[in-house]
Order: C-alpha cells, then sequence, then structure tokens
C-alpha cells in the first residue's frame, strides 16, 4: 500500500521567525496600548487643578483616632462661577460661590462612609484666611469663606468649627458637574411634581423617574426659593443635592455605563476638568484608589447626613438662618473618633447612596422652620413635611 502524500513540515527557522514575529508584534501592541494609556492619564491629571492644605498654617487639629487603619475626611465643595443672568440663584452673580460644602468620612476599616452636608445658611465664625488678608469674623454665613478666599478658606473654617482635622479637599465646579451628567447619558431621579423657578430660569420636568440632562440636573441641585417651599430654604436643596448623587454613583457604577468606553472616557475628561484638589489627591490614579475603597464599603453602607440645626427666631438679625444644634457637636466628635452615627443622628429622611432609607429613630436632622408669631405647630410634625422636589 502506498502511503498518502503528506505536507512537509515547515523548516524550523521559518517556524522561529514566525514565532518571533508573533511575538514581536504582541510586545509592541502591548507597549503601544500601555505607552497610550500612560499618556491617557497624564493628560486626565493635567486637567486636575491642584493646591495645599499646608497652606493652613498652624493652629490645624490633631487626629483623634489612634486604633488601626486610618479614616480619611474629605471636603467636597461646589463651585458655582454664576456666569451671566441666567445663572443668578439667590440673587447673587460675579464671583459667585460654593452652595455645596460636604464632608466625606470613610472609616478606618472601611466598613462605612459617611456624607456629611453642612447648609450654606449656617451662621459661624470664620477664622482669618488667605495668609491673614482676610479678617477673622463673627457671625458669618458658611457659604462667604469660599467667596472671599476659595477652598482653602473653607477648609480653614471647618477645621476650626468641628475641630476634625482634614486629609483631602475637593472642589468640582458646577458647569463640569452637568457635563459629568451628559457623559453617563444623564440621571433618572424621582421628581414628584414639576420644579419651576421663572425668574431664575429654572424648570425641572415631573417623572418617576425623570431622566435630567445637565442643565436640568444643575437646575434639580441648585434650586432654592421655589414658591411656597420658601421657608424650606436650603435644607429641600441639600436633601436634593443627596438624592441626586446617589443617584449619579449609582448610574456610574451601572453596567450600561462601565461598558461603554465611550461614556467612560467622556466621564474622566469631563470630570476631571472640573475637578480642583490638594496635591496629595492630585491624580486619577489616587482618586480611583480611594474610589475603589467606596465601592469596597457598598452603596448601603454610604449614608447622607446633614448637620442638625435650628432656625433664629423671627425677631433676630439672622431670620432664616440657621445655627448647630448640640448635636452637630456630637456628630463631630464620633467622627473624630471614628465611631459609627447611632440611628438619632442620621435625621429625618435619610437615605444612603443606594437609595435606600436609613434606619433611624428619633428625628434630629430638620429645623423646625422659621419661627414666626402665632406660630405654635410641633417642630417634630414639620420635620415630617415633604422635601420639595422630593419623593416620599
Amino acid at each position: 500500500m502506498t502511503d498518502e502524500p503528506t505536507t512537509p513540515p515547515a523548516p524550523r527557522s521559518r517556524r522561529r521567525t514566525v514565532l518571533r514575529v508573533v511575538l514581536a508584534s504582541a510586545v509592541v501592541l502591548a507597549l503601544v496600548t500601555g505607552l497610550g494609556t500612560w499618556l491617557w492619564v497624564r493628560h486626565l491629571d493635567g486637567n486636575i487643578t491642584t493646591g495645599s492644605l499646608d497652606e493652613l498654617g498652624p493652629g490645624r487639629p490633631e487626629r483623634q483616632y489612634t486604633g488601626n487603619g486610618r479614616p480619611l475626611n474629605i471636603l467636597v465643595m461646589g463651585s458655582d462661577t454664576r456666569e451671566g443672568e441666567g445663572n443668578r440663584i439667590d440673587g447673587e452673580a460675579g464671583a459667585g460661590g460654593s452652595d455645596t460644602t460636604i464632608l466625606v468620612h470613610l472609616s478606618a476599616d472601611r466598613s462605612r462612609a459617611y456624607a456629611v452636608s453642612i447648609p450654606r445658611d449656617s451662621i459661624v465664625d470664620r477664622p482669618a484666611c488667605n495668609g491673614g488678608e482676610t479678617p477673622a469674623a463673627t457671625d458669618v454665613m458658611w457659604n462667604e469663606a469660599f467667596t472671599l478666599g476659595d477652598e482653602l478658606c473653607t477648609a480653614d473654617q471647618f477645621e476650626q468649627a468641628t475641630d476634625l482635622l482634614l486629609d483631602h479637599y475637593v472642589v468640582i465646579d458646577f458647569n463640569g458637574f452637568g457635563e459629568m451628567v451628559d457623559a453617563v447619558g444623564g440621571v433618572p431621579v424621582c421628581v414628584p411634581e414639576d420644579i419651576v423657578d421663572r425668574a431664575n430660569g429654572i424648570f425641572v420636568p415631573e417623572g418617576d423617574p425623570s431622566l435630567l440632562t445637565g442643565d436640568q440636573a444643575l437646575d434639580y441641585v441648585r434650586a432654592r426659593y421655589v414658591g411656597a417651599y420658601e421657608e424650606q430654604n436650603d435644607l429641600s436643596r441639600i436633601r436634593r443635592q443627596q438624592e441626586f448623587i446617589g443617584a449619579l454613583v449609582r448610574k456610574v457604577k451601572s453596567a450600561g455605563t462601565l461598558a461603554r468606553p465611550d461614556k467612560v472616557v467622556r466621564l474622566l475628561e469631563a470630570a476631571t476638568r472640573s475637578l480642583r484638589t490638594d496635591e496629595d489627591l492630585g491624580s486619577v490614579m489616587k482618586i480611583a484608589r480611594i474610589a475603589l475603597q467606596l465601592q469596597d464599603i457598598g452603596l448601603d453602607r454610604v449614608q447622607f447626613v446633614t448637620v442638625p440645626t435650628e432656625y433664629f427666631p423671627s425677631d433676630s438679625e439672622f431670620r432664616g438662618k440657621v445655627r448647630w444644634t448640640p448635636e452637630a457637636d456630637w456628630i463631630w466628635d464620633l467622627l473624630n473618633h471614628d465611631e459609627e452615627l447611632p440611628p438619632a443622628l442620621l435625621g429625618d429622611g435619610a437615605v444612603d447612596a443606594a437609595g435606600s432609607d436609613s434606619p433611624k429613630d428619633t428625628p434630629s436632622g430638620s429645623p423646625s422652620g422659621p419661627a414666626d408669631p402665632g406660630d405654635d405647630q410641633p417642630a417634630q410634625e414639620r420635620d415630617e413635611e415633604p422635601v420639595f422636589g422630593v419623593c416620599a
């Protein structure tokens, strides 16, 4: 029987040549991909503007926690330049300031996190800032510090008012915030009724949920005096901000965003262009490491809290403004020692980043409303009123 013809094997030298070409191509591809990633990360890092907490100088608080690990305190501020007539809110224009101040506290064991909102209408004492060029002042609004000295003046004011040491700060430009929302294709939020403020050009459509674009999202988190809800002042805005931040985080973590490289690229571009941070946090990789720690915590363990406050009496020069109650000092002391906040301090209507109600017993997060002559309504009944723009 005659053997069937077979294809002769390729010469050994030819096989080696092909193998070398494949390996070389793989190495080049890896290098090019890695170089491209490295250049893109450097580009993103270049988008971030940085400053230094060392400029706060002497007299900063000492860290009280002495256990294992290290808790992180990050002060987040929203910057609104208010350029143009259409961006005027609360009768302010020009340089503007910060409508949003939130302390993000990550526990040392990374098992929980708190986002503590500070009402911009809080009346506090401000330390000297801008290298002493801006003198200290008593009984001033919280957000005045940002207008006078940007984030460092606000950071100094925070540390002096709370005795809590800051590790980092982040300033988010509101216009860049809107671009981030557009980058992920809008954010779904439950809006129980239209939010309309013709004087400031604000309109947010009703919906359950309503898919908000970047401009609508800015209106949603900035709207302040709206019709019959004027007396809610900053508190309803804070609650809407908390609801929206949770919704944005959930949208970013969703498969519809993370599985779309184009959305991820647009999101990172918009986010880094809108950030100012301290030098120690001023890179994409460092921010990513903290974000991964938050992801390990889980959204249901990231709880939103509002500093407990009460309104000034109706006959006060600070009518309509708020002051911190003793419960606020309790919150700062517990965070300073990295202890868990009890349900009583989480406040009425507290939520977590997963969108569920946080456990609570005695409501303590909202003031009782401006005191008016003849107004005998119990404080707790007012606390239970729905917050404008937020679904129950």
